[in-house]
């Protein structure tokens, strides 16, 4: 259970440390949470739990090819932004974008080889 907490904390601070800086430094706020941080600690932690070299090449390559349809949304959520849309709206329309491009890229990578 203790360890379930430290992994929680320490998640949960750098998260804290993003949205903080993002307060005062938008540029510099995007890039730390721009960073594969989520990606790096969870690596870590599954290593740590299961320290499997085949599995942690399985999950990195996987994590890889989940990136690439979360990124429109960073595209269509300041677009929207920009051309008056409330924020709430504008986050649903990117979140929702963002699960229509993951259940495509579920259904559609296996047929091109993808190991997801």
């Amino acid at each position: 259970m203790f360890h379930l907490m430290f992994k929680a904390a320490v998640s949960g601070v750098l998260i804290a440390i993003a949205s903080t800086l993002a307060k005062r430094y938008p540029g510099f706020g995007a890039l730390i949470a721009s960073l594969p941080l989520v990606s790096v600690l969870g690596m870590m932690w599954l290593w740590h739990d299961r320290p499997d070299a085949e599995n942690m090449a399985a999950h990195a390559g996987a994590t890889f090819w989940y990136v690439l349809p979360s990124l429109p949304m960073f595209l269509v959520l300041p677009t929207l932004l920009r051309h008056g849309v409330g924020f709430w709206p504008a986050l649903i329309a990117g979140c929702s974008l963002t699960v229509t491009l993951y259940a495509i890229m579920v259904w559609l990578g296996p047929r091109f080889g993808l190991p997801l």
